[in-house]
């Protein structure tokens, strides 16, 4: 492999991912049952035989530096590590990162006593499995000063992203970071047949990028004020004339970037064979080992779910739906399209009769179209059923974001409550 470093991005505030973001930073929601979202750039890393990596955090990051600690320890002979680089001041910077560059550009001296040649920049916040190796192999062939993944995305989506013009050398002559509708015209790409066929006729930045080390700190050294890479550096180095070239990435990827997003890339794990594939023995999804006992089951029908470990399950019937750790559901429950994160820790049977509704759900629930955060109590004959008929709304207890009802972490929700639309519909 050569001499790299990868930087990873925990993200800013995660507006768009609230409530699962009041606190936690992006990186650090759960998903998939048992992993965090950080576990995804790592594992991919890792993989790829990447070694040496930097996360770069700042907001809500207590969980994600957890979570970091508890699972990435490297023995002293591999020379490896994951290490966490918080926001912090120093005589030349006094505030906190004013953008994805600004992050970098702060970051940049820990590097210093790190040999490497090359910096792979990712971010926190997507789902995919990418071989950076392929990668970094593309660039140096490429000749490229800079080399951004790039995988093409519809009309709907390209204004949420970087959308570029590649040539036939595979070098970008022009970048656009997130464009107007009004715009898109002009930003169409010729594309594989079975993308055009979809309807995606954009190449959008996957957020991904392999930087010379010089050609980066030169950047940076004639660019102070430049904060944010869409939108100043990458257009500053294709305006320069410098080799700023496409990876053209062909496989699953998703950016978790909203509660739909986030809500879609979760029930999809359940597909016979899913896009993203947790089954693999060549790209291992690596998370914190917590050693909980196996799931215990009593009568329940499945189909399509993930139950992950240490969950005790008395529901009637869980469908197409992602069950967290330790999660506890009780007798009579229906679950459908729903993530249930599970929780942080298990009472004891002296706690669960000392409050009024145990952590967990409760007797004779139904829950479909839905998000339960960690820790939520909900006691019996509870409804909680999003659709898209829903408007966005937000109560102190759960928000409504693209028809998906997301109930906040340790909510408490007493015996026949109905949320939602009403079970007829």
């Amino acid at each position: 492999m050569i001499k790299m470093i990868s930087l990873i991005l925990g993200g800013g505030a995660g507006t768009r991912l609230y409530p699962l973001t009041s606190e936690r930073s992006k990186p650090a929601v759960p998903i998939g049952g048992k992993y965090r979202l950080i576990d995804i750039p790592i594992s991919n890393c890792l993989n790829s035989g990447v070694r040496r990596m930097f996360v770069v955090t700042q907001y809500n990051s207590a969980s994600l530096n957890q979570h970091i600690k508890n699972t990435y320890n490297f023995d002293m002979f591999s020379h490896g590590f994951v290490d966490i680089l918080a926001a912090e001041q120093t005589p030349k910077s006094q505030g906190w990162f004013q953008g994805t560059a600004d992050a970098v550009r702060q970051s940049m001296h820990h590097l210093r006593t790190h040999e490497h040649d090359y910096i792979l920049i990712l971010s926190g916040d997507q789902l995919y499995q990418m071989d950076f190796r392929k990668l970094a192999d593309y660039h140096i062939d490429q000749g490229a000063d800079l080399t951004i993944a790039t995988i093409p995305v519809t009309d709907k989506d390209a204004p949420a992203f970087g959308i570029m013009k590649v040539n036939a050398e595979g070098f970008i002559d022009d970048f656009t970071e997130k464009p107007g509708p009004e715009l898109l015209p002009d930003w169409k790409s010729v594309v594989p047949q079975e993308y055009a066929d979809k309807g995606k006729h954009y190449l959008a930045s996957m957020g991904i990028y392999i930087f010379k080390r010089k050609f980066l700190e030169q950047l940076f050294d004639e660019n102070p004020e430049a904060t944010d890479f869409g939108k100043e550096i990458i257009p500053i180095a294709i305006e320069s004339g410098f080799k700023v070239a496409s990876y053209a990435f062909d496989e699953y990827w998703t950016d978790i970037g909203t509660i739909h997003s986030f809500f879609e890339a979760n029930i999809a794990l359940t597909d016979n064979i899913p896009d993203f594939n947790l089954f693999d023995n060549d790209k291992t999804v690596y998370t914190r080992p917590r050693l909980l006992a196996p799931s215990k089951v009593f009568g329940t029908w499945f189909n399509k779910a993930i139950i992950a470990e240490g969950c005790i399950i008395h529901a009637k019937k869980i469908e197409r739906s992602v069950v967290g750790i330790r999660s506890r559901i009780d007798e009579g429950t229906e679950i459908s399209e729903a993530v249930i994160m599970g929780n942080d820790y298990y009472e004891t049977m002296e706690e669960m009769e000392q409050v009024e509704y145990p952590m967990g759900i409760g007797k004779d629930c139904l829950i479909q179209h839905a998000i339960i955060d960690k820790n939520c109590r909900i006691g019996d004959k509870v409804t909680i059923k999003g659709g898209s008929e829903l408007p966005d709304t937000e109560k102190d207890l759960y928000v409504v974001r693209d028809g998906v009802i997301v109930l906040k972490k340790g909510a408490q929700i007493p015996d026949g409550t109905s949320i939602g639309l009403p079970v007829s519909q």
